[in-house]
């Protein structure tokens, strides 16, 4: 890097699991910034009932398997490997960079991903999730409990066979509350990266949320941006997704905010 990073000397609150949250912290804190890591979301494995060992047990029946989320390639294939091996010929997508490494790393060579766009409709747009490529075919959706049901309603609107496999369960923190409202005055961002995660700031801090209102808020995709805003969030940053994405998108913002 060339010069200071206008992250430096800055407080940026980062609201991922703890897993997540160690890339984004290290860079902020690589450029002279400051992370404090306090999570809005616990994400913890899902209880191994009948429906989730069931798919499991019939993975064979699958011709591609879909991962929303690096937290369900850690789940996912945590469950899988309880009850069985992968099967060779059962091929993986998942949906954003952060994802598709996880699957990389845990031993997939070839991974069906978009390039951009990083959501649902973009990985809709694939050749690999076409009609005529699904059609009569059976997709596994690892996933957490709830979430969006855009995919798998296309899918099987397209003629696809969709099953569910809710492999981790997330929950509002009984901690941190605290923290966030001690750094409601010094913190010169948020980080929020889904929109569920909006959401639990609201539920953890009730109506003293609105003390948080005037941090900017720093998101990667749209979805999170409106919820953000209809939040009450007064300042909202919308980057491209991934951890260069956020890097890219706060360091922007801050040489404009240092120049006003």
């Amino acid at each position: 890097m060339n010069g200071a990073s206008p992250l430096a000397g800055r407080c940026i609150i980062v609201t991922r699991p703890p897993r997540q949250a160690e890339g984004l912290a290290a860079a902020i804190e690589a450029r002279g910034g400051a992370a404090e890591c306090i999570p809005v979301m616990v994400v913890e494995a899902a209880p191994m009932d009948a429906v989730l060992a069931g798919v499991i047990e019939r993975l064979d029946d699958f011709s591609l398997a879909f991962f929303v989320s690096a937290n369900a390639v850690t789940y996912g294939l945590a469950a899988v490997q309880q009850r069985r091996s992968w099967p060779h010929t059962l091929k993986v997508a998942t949906v954003g960079p952060g994802s598709e490494r996880a699957l990389h790393k845990a031993g997939f060579d070839r991974v069906i991903a978009p390039d951009s766009g990083f959501d649902s409709e973009s990985v809709l747009a694939l050749p690999e999730f076409a009609a005529e490529a699904v059609k009569g075919k059976g997709v596994v959706i690892f996933r957490g409990n709830g979430g969006r049901d855009l995919l798998g309603d296309t899918l099987m609107k397209r003629g696809a066979s969709v099953a569910y496999a809710a492999c981790y369960q997330r929950q509002v923190p009984q901690v941190g509350a605290e923290r966030l409202l001690a750094l409601a005055d010094s913190a010169d961002a948020i980080v929020l990266t889904s929109s569920e995660g909006v959401g639990n700031v609201a539920a953890m801090l009730g109506e003293a949320v609105s003390r948080l209102h005037v941090v900017p808020v720093i998101c990667s995709h749209p979805r999170i941006a409106a919820r953000a805003r209809a939040a009450g969030f007064r300042t909202v940053v919308e980057t491209t997704p991934g951890d260069n994405g956020l890097i890219e998108g706060m360091e922007n913002f801050f040489r404009v905010e240092s120049k006003r």
